[in-house]
């Protein structure tokens, strides 16, 4: 094969891995059950006129499997936290004690775990779409190559194996991250 050929096969395969890696960050946000420092890394907190990760202004832990207890490195920061807790509209009830920010994580209900493994469908769905538009610009660049019809054809054979293998892989994540949701 030719360079341009493997150049277009690297930039597929790196296109799909960035699909991947934006659905495992995804994933990773959607809580189950259990937890996690993970389930508030899209809060944005304000913190002195920006916006700014929750992650950036302060410590956050899990002492327990129920609990997340948020240490600012700022006492002045605790209401802004708190208000950001409630604006990224998680369903946390956060508890202010003056010294840290305690969230009790409730278990979830079965209708609340059927609503997260939807949303996990989709995010596995969104990364597929973005699997699916890196196999049609390689293709399409393909196509516009100076090559012979075989060497063009083998290509498009290898960016849909490629393709097969990432949407596996897809498929793979998010049955483990259902399982996770929906085990009590």
């Amino acid at each position: 094969m030719t360079e341009e050929i493997d150049f277009i096969l690297d930039s597929a395969k790196e296109a799909m891995n960035g699909a991947i890696e934006h659905l495992v960050k995804e994933l990773r946000s959607i809580r189950a059950g259990k937890a996690s420092p993970a389930m508030l890394a899209n809060v944005q907190v304000d913190y002195y006129g920006s916006a700014t990760p929750l992650g950036q202004v302060a410590n956050v832990n899990t002492p327990d499997a129920r609990t997340i207890s948020i240490q600012p490195w700022e006492k002045n920061m605790l209401q802004e936290i708190e208000k950001a807790i409630m604006l990224a509209n998680l369903g946390f009830n956060p508890m202010n004690n003056g010294e840290n920010i305690i969230i009790n994580v409730p278990p979830l209900t079965e209708e609340r775990r059927k609503d997260l493994a939807k949303q996990a469908k989709a995010e596995a769905e969104h990364a597929k779409v973005g699997v699916r538009n890196a196999r049609k610009e390689a293709n399409n660049d393909i196509k516009k190559l100076d090559v012979s019809d075989d060497m063009k054809k083998n290509a498009e054979a290898d960016i849909q194996n490629l393709t097969d293998n990432f949407v596996k892989e897809i498929d793979d994540k998010f049955l483990v991250k259902e399982k996770e949701i929906m085990t009590v």
